[in-house]
């Protein structure tokens, strides 16, 4: 799938079958995310590959809205180390799974991370050291739906030189 064809059609999938993700493909999703855009270079990532359904039926309990991650096989936890623009880095590593999960042919949802208050929670439940914040749970695996949200049109959002 080319690249314009990714963005354009990646939508947020929270139903998944049952199959396995392979290991090598989640390990590409997260390079993908490793290699996004960074303020100046600090790279302030890490993300924990969790694909063990008690550890995911944890997680999905912990949310308020991301039940549905006990039943994906796979989800990326996207935390930063607390600098100025982790939230910006985390963001850009975090677009960049989603992304290359629907280029592999993967569903994925970002599921809330950053000033949630189970964020703590779960920062404290992969482990993760104490000044990391968390930025996103992103459940993947192969969709077992088609979500076809409407978007607004490109003439109702793009404003030429002021709005």
């Amino acid at each position: 799938m080319d690249a314009i064809e990714v963005l354009k059609t990646r939508r947020a999938v929270r139903a998944f079958k049952h199959d396995a993700v392979p290991k090598k493909i989640i390990e590409d999703v997260v390079d993908c995310g490793r290699l996004a855009a960074t303020a100046i270079n600090i790279q302030p990532w890490e993300f924990i590959a969790v694909t063990d359904p008690g550890m995911l039926n944890k997680i999905a309990k912990t949310t308020d809205y991301g039940g549905f991650i006990a039943n994906a096989p796979a989800c990326i936890v996207v935390i930063c180390q607390d600098t100025k623009y982790y939230l910006e880095d985390g963001s850009a590593a975090s677009q960049n799974i989603l992304l290359a999960a629907r280029a592999h042919g993967l569903g994925s949802c970002w599921v809330a991370g950053d000033k949630k208050p189970y964020a703590n929670d779960i920062c404290r439940l992969v482990g993760a050291p104490a000044n990391y914040k968390l930025i996103s749970l992103i459940p993947i695996g192969y969709p077992a739906e088609n979500p076809d949200k409407g978007k607004r049109p490109l003439a109702e959002v793009l404003h030429w030189e002021k709005y």
